[in-house]
């Protein structure tokens, strides 16, 4: 059973309403069981403090002003990083964001930062947005889509005075903020097409996400990195690139989106098919495999309709 100093700790988290040293305790207490040989036991701790986060996570959500609420989509996550099907040193570095967050004290005992400010580049279907719901759900935070088309408004100054208010409510509100498409405002300010206005707007940007001290994380993304301003990457502690899935991520995520409707397949041919599709699309063929054989009654993908829908995606999303 949990020790002493265990049990005395955590009754003075609860009593201080210090939610995270509860939780901490708690599963040190679950991974004591665990050791102990009480696996149901460790079991039905982790789910009560798991359903907790979660609840916790929902009455953390921020309402946003009536006026920005349009272009902000709030949401708790419960994707953990194991989820993701992506390269070991992919992960890797994901994984050096969550531990400096979760350690930025240790940090700042030593004058060094966390990594708060990360941009993730690649086509579409890669993870980007996967990534940023891992993060919020692997750091017990909320996570708010900030939808940076919607913030450009048609008068002079509307729409830097809304980023301004935006960038107020993450330092009033911890939470993971991610800036989708930030190509939309961060373009680069050489392009010919460019107007006074964007640039203003793309110079107020780029101060707020370097003067931004808050307990934030700030995630970017685009799929167009060549549009962006040079001056943005700098802004950013971290950038990602993200690709097209390779031959042995492709087959991994097959497995794992088949799981227990996976037959025997011909891997050579279905590697073939899904060549040059995203993790995404990957996802959605495998997907309706799975219903189409539910439809006829099968319980395992076969070989051919996993091609015919793989083909299919690879029609609706066809690269020039």
């Amino acid at each position: 059973m949990a020790t002493a100093d265990q049990i005395k700790s955590l009754i003075r988290s609860h009593l201080s309403k210090d939610d995270e040293r509860f939780h901490t305790l708690a599963l040190q207490i679950a991974a004591h069981e665990a050791h102990q040989g009480h696996t149901s036991l460790a079991h039905d701790i982790r789910e009560i403090v798991d359903k907790s986060r979660k609840i916790r996570n929902a009455n953390m959500l921020l309402t946003f002003p009536q006026d920005l609420a349009e272009m902000a989509l709030p949401e708790s996550p419960d994707t953990p990083l194991s989820a993701m099907v992506i390269p070991t040193p992919f992960r890797d570095r994901l994984q050096r964001i969550i531990n400096e967050f979760r350690q930025q004290e240790k940090l700042k005992r030593h004058g060094l930062s966390n990594r708060r400010k990360i941009l993730l580049s690649g086509p579409p279907g890669t993870g980007k947005t996967l990534t940023a719901r891992v993060l919020a759900h692997e750091l017990h935070l909320p996570l708010y889509t900030i939808q940076v088309d919607k913030l450009i408004m048609k008068f002079m100054g509307e729409t830097s005075a809304r980023l301004r208010r935006v960038f107020d409510l993450i330092k009033d509100q911890q939470g993971v903020y991610l800036f989708d498409e930030l190509d939309a405002i961060g373009g680069e300010r050489s392009l010919d097409n460019d107007v006074g206005e964007m640039r203003r707007v793309l110079n107020a940007l780029l101060q707020f996400i370097e003067q931004d001290n808050s307990e934030s994380l700030i995630v970017g993304t685009t799929n167009n990195p060549a549009l962006l301003d040079r001056a943005l990457f700098r802004r950013f502690d971290d950038v990602l690139h993200y690709e097209l899935p390779d031959e042995e991520l492709r087959r991994h995520l097959i497995e794992n989106v088949l799981a227990n409707f996976k037959g025997r397949l011909g891997w050579k041919p279905v590697i073939a098919e899904s060549c040059d599709l995203s993790h995404a699309e990957i996802d959605h063929a495998c997907r309706d495999a799975i219903k189409d054989a539910i439809l006829l009654d099968k319980d395992k993908v076969e070989t051919k309709a996993l091609i015919r829908t793989l083909h299919e995606r690879r029609q609706t999303h066809q690269r020039k």
